[in-house]
């Protein structure tokens, strides 16, 4: 068996799935289906019957690619007190029972909630609203940039 350490977990051991490795630098591990292998860890966490670590939340937090601040907005909180939880484990009831339900939602391929994890994830970017007049009415497109030259009205 192994020990996956991966993120700061302690608690996950692979029966199989991972092939170690003698190289010049050490013992190097490579897994197989690696994100399988992830959503499986996830799957496991949010099901789990005692308290998320800091680690375990982290863990679930960085397979949606949700950032602290990103987290923390959608929870009322900064993202400072998120480094908190995960560092000092001490995650809120509220915090915990809400990642596992946002993961789950997003796992199982709820749309509305994969589109609103999507957009946690851009807010971290600057995105352009670009609105233009057609035939049928107004239309918005979103952009990363805006350029600075007005086209005449």
């Amino acid at each position: 068996m192994y020990k996956f350490t991966d993120g700061g977990l302690r608690n996950v051991w692979l029966a199989n799935g991972y092939k170690i490795k003698q190289t010049p630098y050490g013992e190097a591990v490579s897994f197989q289906h690696l994100d399988g292998l992830v959503k499986a860890i996830c799957h496991a966490l949010i099901r789990k019957k005692s308290k998320l670590t800091g680690a375990e939340f982290r863990y679930i937090r960085q397979a949606m690619l949700l950032s602290q601040a990103s987290i923390g907005k959608t929870l009322g909180r900064t993202d400072q007190a998120v480094a908190l939880w995960e560092k000092r484990s001490m995650v809120p009831k509220f915090a915990d029972m809400m990642i596992r339900v946002l993961y789950a939602a997003h796992a199982d391929g709820n749309e509305r909630v994969k589109n609103i994890v999507h957009a946690l994830n851009d807010t971290e970017r600057t995105i352009h609203i670009v609105l233009k007049e057609t035939a049928r009415g107004w239309t918005h497109t979103e952009q990363d940039e805006v350029e600075d030259e007005l086209e005449p009205a």
